[in-house]
Formats: structure tokens, sequence, C-alpha cells
């Protein structure tokens, strides 16, 4: 019974909403039942009943382990690439549709120059990318553009936004002259789909060599200030495979989008916050500076807390997965090699026998560098497997938040429950009216 009630009321849940590509039906059903709050609640019963665990949930043909302790999580992030390989069953069968020579479903080996290769296009050890200028142009000039419409029709809805978000990202990622490139987008949303259905869905090599070809067009342009540039100008060792490490990037993005309209919906619906962000803006002055460039998420702060907040409340990412590669010894027992380790992340952003701010929204939360000294809120995962592209999507986000709020006011219809935030959110049916 434990097993059935896991399956329905945790593992079910992403897997319905679409895990590579979210089906916004299910999405608003999983809302109305607020299907996300059931996992946590079971997720609390199985600690209260079996302590500080791992436990095992046993299924045809695969061994899983749940973790229910902080210091288990902390420990299966940092312990990788082994004995916890983010290239989990689970996530190869996926991601093999759109991208199987990813750095997320590569052998500890081959991460050893396809990860490094992810981190010096992207930057990771820099708080703003050198890019960012250009990065700040395109997001003014779309978010303008996606003003002047909602000007017109007095709103701001989900089909608007991700249009301009997806114009933002080709621009940024392969270049300007990709901006009004949907069939590269299409192509991508449509390999994404079938990884919905993982192993079960046949591969579409014609049209996952189309998507490539797109891209290697767009590397060769290398049109300066895009990440494609960066790209080809970037050594790549044998074994690297540059090409198949850009649909990771613009598959991240595409869940920031959602992170971003439910961090509009935050600070909207919280009397203050869109003021305090507001504020901020106004205090950089229109030519802020710093040493690492113009005007980033460290310059935002409240702006890059409300997008941390969003993926805390809603993690776009609900079950990190690792597979073991060899047996590991926990507390209660030993784990063979060949399990998978599953860190369900509602349950530690939202458990509220633990944290007091698990339903509110609590910005002060990322108001500095949090380690494994505290709990584990993990939007980007940790460790060596944490998303190397979390600073470019935060500076997107929070410049678009920022462009949003520092030129319209915004009213949700339908203002969210500030006393207790629901456990799902679907950013398709947020809509907004549009004030000057």
């Amino acid at each position: 019974m434990d097993s059935l009630r896991v399956l329905g009321r945790v593992l079910l849940s992403p897997v319905l909403k679409g895990p590579i590509v979210r089906r916004p039906a299910m999405v608003g059903a999983a809302e109305s039942i607020d299907l996300d709050s059931a996992g946590v609640a079971e997720m609390q019963r199985l600690r209260s009943r079996h302590g500080a665990g791992p436990v095992q949930l046993r299924i045809p043909g695969r061994r899983l382990a749940l973790l229910l302790d902080p210091e288990d999580v902390h420990r299966v992030l940092n312990e990788g690439p082994e004995p916890f390989s983010p290239a989990s069953l689970e996530k190869r069968g996926a991601l093999n549709h759109f991208e199987p020579s990813g750095s997320l479903v590569s052998t500890p080996q081959q991460r050893l120059t396809r990860r490094p290769f992810n981190e010096q296009v992207l930057q990771t050890d820099r708080p703003v990318h050198r890019h960012a200028e250009t990065m700040t142009a395109i997001i003014a000039e779309e978010v303008s553009a996606l003003l002047g419409h909602a000007d017109f029709t007095g709103a701001l809805d989900w089909d608007g936004f991700a249009l301009m978000w997806q114009r933002m990202v080709r621009s940024i990622v392969l270049g300007q002259g990709a901006r009004d490139d949907d069939q590269v987008t299409d192509d991508l949303r449509r390999l994404r789909a079938r990884g919905n259905f993982s192993y079960l869905a046949p591969q579409d090599r014609g049209r996952r060599e189309r998507f490539l070809g797109r891209l290697q067009h767009y590397v060769d342009r290398a049109e300066p200030g895009s990440l494609a540039a960066i790209v080809a100008q970037t050594p790549a060792p044998e074994g690297t495979e540059p090409l198949q490490q850009i649909p990771q990037w613009l598959f991240a993005f595409d869940a920031e989008s959602w992170a971003t309209f439910r961090a509009l919906a935050l600070l909207v619906s919280h009397p203050g916050a869109e003021d305090q962000v507001r504020s901020e803006l106004g205090q950089q002055g229109p030519t802020s500076a710093g040493p690492a460039g113009p005007c980033g998420p460290r310059d935002q702060p409240l702006a890059r807390a409300a997008v941390l907040e969003s993926l805390r409340l809603w993690p776009t990412t609900p079950l990190i997965l690792r597979d073991s590669t060899a047996d590991t010894a926990w507390r209660n027992g030993t784990l063979p090699a060949g399990a998978g380790v599953v860190v369900f992340a509602p349950f530690f952003h939202r458990d509220d026998q633990t944290l007091p701010e698990a339903h509110r929204f609590s910005p002060e939360l990322w108001s500095g560098d949090r380690d494994d000294r505290d709990w584990p809120l993990v939007p980007f995962s940790g460790g060596p497997g944490m998303c190397p592209g979390r600073n470019v999507v935060l500076l997107t986000a929070s410049r678009v938040l920022g462009e949003l709020v520092g030129q319209r006011r915004f009213t949700a219809e339908g203002p969210l429950d500030t006393g207790r935030l629901p456990g799902t959110l679907s950013p398709f049916h947020l809509r907004f009216t549009v004030r000057r």
C-alpha cells in the first residue's frame, strides 16, 4: 500500500504534467486538486512512519530510494558523478530524443570534457555573463514589444508572454538572426514531447538531424554577443559534441519562463513587493554597471529573489534523479549499484513541519549564498551536477521581471491566496490586467 500511495501521490504528478514538455491541461487539473500538496503530505507520512530513511520503492524492473533527510540530499548531490550519477535511467530515456550526447546523460568519463565545455560557454563561475550587455538589450527590446501588445489588449496572458520569451531566448542563445526561426523551437518542442514518453516513444532521428543542422548553422554564423559565438570560439576536445550541449540550454530557458511568469504573480499579489522591485530599479539608474558588466542579477537582488522563490514554491524540476554506480551504505542498510535515488524537491521546499515559510512568499531566504549547513532548497539541483547556466537564466528572468514591473503596473485576474500559497500553480492560466 505504501508503494501504491507513493506512486500515485508523489511520482505520478510530474509524469502526468509532462516531465520534459508540460501539458497545460494536466497542469491545470493538478492545480485544481492541489496534487503537489498531496505529494508533500505523503512524504511527511513516510518520514513519520519510517524515520529518516531512505525508503525503498520497488517497482517491476526498477528499485528506487526516496530521500527523506536533508543530510542525505546534500550527500547525494555532492557525491557525483560517482557513486551518484546524474545520468539516471529515466533521464537517459527522455533526453536521448534530442540530446543523446548531452552532458546530463553522459558517462563520468564523457562528462570530463562535456561539463567543462558547458561551464566555459555559460561562464558558470561569473555572477554576470560577459555578454550580459547584449542580453539585456535584447530583453529590453522584446519586453517593450510585448508591452506594446499588452497596452493594445489591456492584458498580459501566457500566450503573449511565451511568444516573447521564445524570440528572446533564440536571440540570446543563437543570435538575433534566429529571433523569428520558429522552426528550430518547434522541432525541439516536438522532440521533447517524445521525451515525455522516454523509452516508450521511437526516436525521430530525421527531425533531430534537422534540428541539430539548424543549430550548426547558427554556430557557423557565430553572431557577436550570442552564446553560439562562444560555442564557435571555445576549444572542444574530441567527444565533447558541442552542438548537443545547446538543446539543454534552450530547455532550461523554457522552464525559466514558467518561473518568471509565476514570479510576476507573486509580486503583484503581495502588497508592496512590486513597488520594492520598482524602487530597486530606480536606485540603479539607467546606466548602472559593475566591474563584471552591466545590470545583472546581483544588481537586482529583489527581482532575483522573487524568481528563486517562484522556483522554490513551484519547482520546475520536481524530481531530481541520480543512479547509484556502486553499492552505497546508509544508516538503515545498503543500496545496490544500479538503483535510482529520488529527491522530491517539493517535499523539501514546502515541508511545513520544518520550514515556517513553507507556504509563504519569503524572498529573504535568498538574501545570501546557501550551503550544506542550510536546509536543502535546490531549485537548480546542487553539487557537481548543479545547473551550469543558473546565473544566465537568473540574469534573464530577473531582467524580464524588472522590465515588466518597471514600465507597467499589473493586477492578477484571480490573485493568489498569500496566506497559504497553492502547492500547484499553472502558469498557463495566469492573466494580468495592465496599466501604465
